[in-house]
């Protein structure tokens, strides 16, 4: 304080007054500029916790990467990557479809072992016949490492084919249909 005084005044000779009014301002930057930090932080963090409280989790992959509206990198940083190992590999004809009753039954959102694709929101479910359900499969020639789980069935008509399932209508009739290789993986544990 005594330092901050004679500062004040060395560079303009003031009154007492002045000279106290100049000291509480400098004061205050100082204050300001050192300190903010602390009080800013403990601010963000309250919003955080709040914010947190309203953000929706998904697990995606079911490779517990917890995904929320904010934080997502961070999130992934911190949850350990799963690995997988392919068991099986083949080609197949791969078609898309969409939570519509004249592409499923008259429960559109529910799969055949009764996921809610719609509450789960994520394009991560296929429908395949011949694999059982909660089998995890890839498709590198269109989607990369991404892991896909076996959770509906098709028409028997379709034994050999699988189907992904897409939130828009749009997107599975612009998918089609393709030939391509899928992997049957498992976690390495």
């Amino acid at each position: 304080m005594k330092i901050l005084k004679s500062l004040a005044q060395e560079i303009v000779p003031l009154s007492r007054k002045q000279n106290t009014v100049l000291v509480i301002i400098i004061a205050c930057v100082f204050q300001f500029t050192l300190f903010f930090a602390p009080a800013l932080a403990d601010e963000a963090v309250s919003k955080a916790k709040a914010k947190a409280s309203d953000d929706d989790i998904v697990i995606t992959n079911d490779s517990m990467v917890k995904e929320s509206k904010m934080g997502t990198e961070a999130a992934k940083l911190a949850t350990p990557v799963t690995e997988y190992r392919v068991v099986s590999t083949s080609k197949r004809t791969m078609t898309a479809y969409n939570s519509e009753v004249g592409q499923t039954d008259d429960s559109p959102c529910i799969t055949a072992n009764g996921y809610n694709v719609c509450k789960g929101g994520v394009e991560d479910t296929v429908a395949a016949n011949f694999l059982k359900f909660g089998t995890k499969v890839k498709i590198p020639e269109l989607y990369g490492d991404r892991i896909f789980v076996v959770r509906d069935r098709m028409n028997k008509k379709h034994p050999e084919r699988v189907d992904i399932w897409m939130k828009n209508r749009k997107d599975a009739i612009q998918f089609g249909r393709k030939v391509t290789t899928i992997q049957v993986v498992e976690e390495i544990k």
